[in-house]
C-alpha cells in the first residue's frame, strides 16, 4: 500500500541532514524539543501514529502516542484511525501490527531491529518438528515471526498460556514454543506431561540468572519481586518462594503488562525487576513513590535499543523501513492470534 500525505513532506530539514548510519543503528540526532517537534510535525503529515514498545529508549516512549507490550500495541494499531503505523519495537513486532491491520502501512525506523527469542525458531525448524509429532497442537508464544505463526495453531501470551495450554485435551501432545522458560513455567503450572518445549530464549531475559536474583534478594530482604516469565531466574524466584526465603505472596511471575498493573497495587517500598531494563521507565512512572531497581542493570536488549532518535526521525522523512506480509501468510497468522483471545486473559503482550 502507498501511503498517501496530506501535504508534501519537508525533508530537507537540518535535522534529517544530520543523520547517519553507524553499527548501532542510526545516530546523528539528539531527542530535545526540536526533534520532538519535527517528529509531530512528519507524524502528522504522515497521518502516522507513534507506537512504542515498553523497552523503548525513554525519549521514544515519550513521544508515542501509544506505549505497551507487543500484542497491545499491534491492537492499537489496528484501532488507530490513521493510516500509518510507526512501530518503535522489534521486528516480529511490527509483523503482529501488520497481521491484524493488511490495509493499512507498518513502518519500523530500522527494519534490522530482530530478536534472538523470535530466531530461535524458524518456520523450517517448525515443520520438521511438526512431522515428528503429527498429531500435536503447536502453541506459540506471540513473539514468534508471522511465517511461525502462520503453521501455528493458537498463539498465546505469557499472560494466558497457562489457559491455552489447559484448553488443549488432555490427551494431546503439546509443542510449545519458542520460549523454554516459558514453557518450563507453563509445564509446572499446568503439571501436563505430554507438553514439548522448543529450547528457544531471549538472550536478554535468559541472562538475568537465579545467583544474581537471590543476590539481590539477600541484600533486599523486604523487596517484593516482580519477574517476567521468560528470565532464567524464574525458576529459582519460586524455588526461593518455596522454600521461604521470600514470602510467597511477595513473588509475581508477570507479563511487562502484569507489572505495570501491578506497580499500581503494591504496597512494598521496593520492587526488586527482572525484566529489560526500558520496563523500569514506565514503572517508576507509574508509581513514583516505589523503589524499582533491576535485577541485572546490564539487561538491555540491543536490538530495542536500534530505534533511536535518528532512526524515528528518518522513518518518518523517507517513509522506512516497510514492513510487508504476504496475503497468505497474515491469513494463517491472524487466525493462530485470533484463537488466542478466546482464551483466559492474554493481557497486553508479552
Amino acid at each position: 500500500m502507498t501511503t498517501t500525505l496530506t501535504q508534501p513532506v519537508r525533508l530537507e530539514s537540518e535535522l534529517a541532514a544530520g543523520i547517519v548510519d553507524g553499527p548501532g543503528g542510526y545516530t546523528g540526532v539528539e531527542a530535545g524539543p526540536e526533534w520532538a517537534a519535527e517528529v509531530r510535525r512528519l507524524a502528522t503529515l504522515r497521518n502516522a501514529t507513534i507506537l512504542a514498545h515498553n523497552y523503548q529508549l525513554p525519549a521514544i516512549q515519550d513521544i508515542a502516542d501509544h506505549v505497551g507490550d507487543s500484542l497491545a500495541l499491534a491492537r492499537a494499531a489496528a484501532a488507530a484511525p490513521e493510516q500509518t503505523i510507526v512501530f518503535c519495537g522489534v521486528h516480529f513486532m511490527a509483523e503482529s501490527a501488520k497481521i491484524l491491520s493488511p490495509e493499512k502501512t507498518v513502518l519500523i525506523p530500522d527494519e534490522r531491529a530482530g530478536c534472538s527469542l523470535a530466531d530461535s525458531i524458524t518456520a523450517a525448524d517448525l515443520r520438521e518438528w511438526k512431522s515428528e509429532h503429527p498429531d500435536a497442537v503447536v502453541v506459540s508464544y506471540v513473539n514468534t515471526t508471522a511465517e511461525v505463526k502462520a503453521l501455528t495453531d493458537i498463539c498465546c501470551t505469557s499472560s494466558n498460556a497457562v489457559d491455552v495450554v489447559e484448553s488443549i485435551d488432555p490427551d494431546r501432545e503439546v509443542l510449545f514454543l519458542p520460549d523454554q522458560f516459558l514453557g518450563a513455567h507453563v509445564k509446572r503450572v499446568t503439571g501436563r506431561d505430554n507438553i514439548h518445549i522448543w529450547a528457544g530464549e531471549c538472550h536478554v531475559h535468559a541472562g538475568i540468572n537465579g545467583e544474581e536474583l537471590t543476590a539481590q534478594v539477600e541484600a533486599s530482604p523486604d523487596a517484593e519481586l516482580f519477574v517476567h516469565p521468560e528470565c532464567g531466574c524464574a525458576t529459582s524466584a519460586l524455588y526461593l518462594a518455596g522454600e521461604g526465603t521470600v514470602p510467597e505472596d511477595r513473588v509475581k511471575i508477570l507479563s511487562t503488562g502484569g507489572m505495570l498493573d501491578q506497580a499500581s497495587q503494591t504496597k512494598a517500598e521496593k520492587v526488586l525487576v527482572a525484566t529489560e531494563v526500558g520496563m523500569l521507565y514506565q514503572l517508576r512512572k507509574a508509581a513514583p513513590e516505589v523503589d524499582f531497581q533491576p535485577v541485572n542493570d546490564r539487561a538491555a536488549c540491543p536490538y530495542m535499543k536500534m530505534i533511536t532518535p535518528a532512526a524515528l526521525l528518518r522513518s518518518l522523512a523517507v517513509g522506512a523501513d516497510e514492513v510487508h506480509v504476504d496475503e497468505q501468510t497474515a491469513h494463517a497468522a491472524r487466525l493462530s492470534v485470533e484463537r488466542m483471545i478466546g482464551h483466559g486473559d492474554p493481557g497486553s503482550g508479552e
